[in-house]
C-alpha cells in the first residue's frame, strides 16, 4: 500500500500545525520564565505531577517524557531541588530506584502555571485539523 500524495491542503495542515505548536511553545516559555522558572523545569514538574497513578515519577520515567538522558535529567533534578521545587528520595521498595517528589513551591509554581497553559489550550480548539486524503477511484 502506497502513501497517498501529498496536495496544497496537506502542506497547510502541516504548516499551520507546527505554527500553532511553535506559537503554544513559544507561550509556554514566556509564561514559566515569568514565573522564574525555566521551561524544562515545567515541563519536569508538569510530568512529575501528571504521571500516571502516583504523585512521583522515577529519573528514568521524567527522562523518557523529557525526551533527555538520564544524566542531563540528574542535573535538572539537582537545580531543582535547589530551588527547592522537589526532592528526589529512595523507593521503599526498590532501594535502587528513586523517586521525585513535588514541593509545595513546586507544587504553587506547577498549579499556577497549569492554568494558564490549560486556558491557552483551550484557545487553541478547533486550530488543529487534519485533512483526509481523497478518496481514491
Amino acid at each position: 500500500m502506497s502513501t497517498p500524495a501529498l496536495n496544497k491542503a496537506d502542506f497547510t495542515a502541516l504548516s499551520e500545525f507546527r505554527y500553532q505548536m511553535r506559537r503554544f511553545e513559544r507561550f509556554s516559555e514566556n509564561a514559566a520564565q515569568a514565573e522564574g522558572i525555566t521551561p524544562l523545569q515545567y515541563l519536569l514538574l508538569l510530568h512529575i505531577k501528571g504521571y500516571q497513578g502516583r504523585d512521583w515519577a522515577s529519573v528514568g520515567e521524567l527522562a523518557e517524557r523529557l525526551q533527555a538522558q538520564q544524566h542531563g535529567v540528574v542535573a535538572l533534578l539537582s537545580r531543582c531541588e535547589a530551588a527547592g521545587l522537589v526532592r528526589r528520595k529512595a523507593s521503599a521498595t526498590d532501594r535502587r530506584r528513586v523517586e521525585v517528589h513535588l514541593l509545595p513551591a513546586g507544587e504553587t509554581v506547577l498549579s499556577r502555571l497549569a492554568a494558564i497553559h490549560r486556558a491557552e489550550l483551550q484557545s487553541l480548539t478547533g486550530v488543529f485539523v487534519v485533512p483526509q486524503p481523497a478518496a481514491q477511484a
